[in-house]
């Protein structure tokens, strides 16, 4: 199949602005009728949670934690993308959308970009005004600063914990509509199947992860907001609870799953330390504004303490590879940048997988004290973490698994092929291409709550009848039997290996095949392993406690089996893609010096995978992409 994105055409300036005028409205008081449930309430999803109650629909809001301030955007430290141009260096809306396009390796959609720079500047807008502290320089005026992959300081900022802030000024729109009672919400739920009627979404099952009890809720569109599924590596950046369920349950009955393969590797994170451990710490790419890069050019000197090797047997080799951009090379390039030092045995640590980030240079140039200013909250975790002073002694750093560009299919309005699903943020695949910019992952989520989907939901509840189907409808109970019957059959298993034990044995298969590199052996690999690995599962895992309690080895198990699930469709798309592009790297594809090499004439396309039954091979739909208004181009940062 053919997948139409439902572009608006035209003058790519002018296709927003014409697509909102053309759209069909609810009046204000036939919102009253319509019940809208969100699902996540991170960035994407409080605030279109909050946006949306404010236009008087009713809401129902659904997140895992206890609270939705502890939603993952509040691990975000960097800052947020906008094209303000407040440093008078360039930048504009056009350039945003052009960084944006070249960063992802001209595999995003181009007006889907556009309105995602277009509506940036009101980001910033609305969250000065949610009282939301942004960095400002000594005039008062809000700061910006640099980040890879552009050549403009657009990124706005406060401190080392912008996510957090960006998720307060969110929470406290939200709180204001759950108090006018527009928002209902719903804590320590956990989202286990989405119910489709006549082919429309019409409602979702969730565990009441406090009491055990299985509940399901109604509403005439469900709006996922439930971030990326990089857990799957078992290591990465992610909270422990961050996965890939409520995106697969959806793409179980039906929703497509597009760009899989596109995952994003971070550069910049603390080397694992041990066997044992169950998550990495992300430190931010804000660090490479101000902190160099750099290995031993000889093997022979990774032992010896960084301060006794001379500048000249130092390899900066960010800003020799990429004198445009030095240390502020995209994420993708980065990390393989930093894997090929360490594989040409000149990593340092303890365990040889690190490289350098060193702060000297910028501490002797501008001072300690404003080094601190700009980032030190982040020396005081690294701190923690390593006991070792920034400061001081150059950090260690490594790539790690930290973002998901792949997600469920959406057309322009959001919509996944589901009708009456939509999809925000990290969740589906619209913006990043095969590769994210840093500091664009709060810029997309705010863009979506904020400014898309209160427009865009629209045009589909115009389209039909509020509250024709509510629980009372069968499909609801088949939903609850069914989610029933994979719980009890779990819990009944009884064997020998935790889920954490399995966990760890397909992150170990991910990671090594399914990684920053990637092989037509490695793939066919792990595409033999995983159903191995699945097998011994529904055989021989032990699941303890029981279904009407708070038991979250339950809710590890039901997570790592979707997990199970969703890695092979991920393999194949990785393995389909005969290409190297963004993130998603095929050694059989690159240059002479180690580059990714696209192939436009046959991959030039978003891949959309229709489930079709587990341990049997997904269908591939394509969505052609069109580039109209960015020329199709080798993507160099030299």
């Amino acid at each position: 199949m053919i997948l139409d994105g439902k572009a608006p055409t035209g003058p790519i300036e002018t296709t927003w602005d014409k697509h909102r005028f053309d759209m069909k409205l609810v009046n204000p008081a036939n919102k009253r009728k319509f019940k809208i449930l969100v699902v996540g309430t991170g960035l994407a999803g409080g605030a279109a949670a909050a946006s949306l109650g404010e236009l008087g629909y009713n809401v129902e809001a659904f997140c895992y934690q206890d609270s939705p301030r502890r939603a993952h955007s509040i691990a975000a430290q960097g800052g947020i993308n906008a094209a303000k141009n407040y440093p008078n260096d360039g930048d504009s809306v056009y350039r945003l959308f052009y960084d944006t396009v070249k960063g992802g390796d001209f595999r995003a959609r181009e007006a889907d970009v556009w309105r995602l720079a277009q509506v940036s500047n009101n980001i910033i807008d609305q969250c000065v005004a949610q009282g939301v502290p942004f960095a400002r320089d000594y005039a008062g005026y809000l700061d910006n600063r640099s980040f890879g992959g552009a050549q403009v300081s657009r990124t706005f900022y406060a401190r080392g914990q912008t996510g957090q802030q960006l998720l307060l000024g969110a929470y406290s729109a939200l709180s204001r509509q759950i108090k006018n009672g527009s928002v209902n919400m719903f804590a320590r739920r956990e989202m286990l199947d989405l119910v489709v009627v006549d082919g429309a979404a019409k409602g979702i099952t969730c565990r009441n992860l406090v009491t055990g009890e299985i509940e399901s809720y109604w509403g005439d569109a469900v709006v996922l907001a439930t971030g990326g599924f990089v857990n799957v590596f078992y290591l990465s950046t992610n909270a422990m609870g961050c996965s890939v369920t409520a995106k697969w349950r959806a793409t179980k009955k039906g929703a497509y799953m597009a760009n899989p393969c596109y995952t994003q590797i971070h550069p910049t994170c603390i080397p694992q330390h041990g066997d044992k451990q169950s998550k990495l710490t992300l430190m931010s790419e804000s660090l490479r504004n101000d902190g160099r890069v750099w290995v031993p050019k000889k093997a022979e000197d990774t032992n010896k303490h960084p301060s006794e090797i001379s500048e000249q047997d130092r390899d900066y080799f960010l800003e020799r590879k990429y004198p445009s951009f030095g240390n502020l090379a995209p994420r993708d390039i980065a990390s393989r940048a930093a894997k090929e030092a360490c594989d040409d045995g000149r990593g340092v640590g303890e365990s040889k997988r690190g490289v350098f980030l060193d702060f000297k240079a910028s501490i002797d140039r501008l001072g300690q004290s404003t080094i601190a200013e700009r980032y030190g909250n982040l020396f005081d975790m690294y701190y923690k973490i390593t006991a070792e002073d920034g400061y001081e002694r150059p950090m260690r750093i490594y790539p790690a698994p930290h973002y998901s560009m792949g997600g469920l299919w959406v057309d322009y309005q959001c919509m996944s092929n589901i009708p009456g699903l939509f999809v925000l943020g990290e969740a589906n695949f619209s913006v990043h291409g095969a590769n994210r910019l840093g500091a664009s992952a709060l810029m997309q989520g705010l863009a979506d709550g904020y400014f898309v989907i209160p427009y865009t939901i629209a045009p589909y509840l115009t389209s039909i009848t509020p509250g024709q189907i509510k629980t009372d409808h069968d499909a609801f109970k088949e939903s609850q039997e069914s989610v029933q019957q994979e719980i009890s059959k779990m819990l009944s298993i009884k064997g020998k290996k935790t889920v954490g034990e399995l966990h760890r044995a397909l992150g170990n298969v991910m990671w090594e095949d399914v990684g920053m590199a990637r092989s037509d052996a490695s793939l066919k690999h792990a595409l033999k392993r995983i159903p191995e690995i699945r097998e011994e599962f529904w055989t021989n895992v032990n699941v303890t406690g029981g279904a009407m309690e708070l038991n979250q080895q339950l809710e590890n198990a039901w997570r790592l089996a979707d997990f199970l699930e969703f890695s092979e469709m991920m393999a194949t798309d990785a393995l389909h893609r005969e290409e190297s592009c963004g993130g998603h790297f095929r050694v059989e594809h690159q240059t002479d010096d180690g580059e990714a090499m696209r192939n436009d004439e046959d991959f030039c396309y978003s891949a959309a995978w229709e489930f079709k039954g587990v341990g049997k091979a997904p269908e591939l739909h394509k969505e052609p992409l069109k580039f109209e208004n960015v020329k199709l181009a080798v993507r160099s940062y030299k």
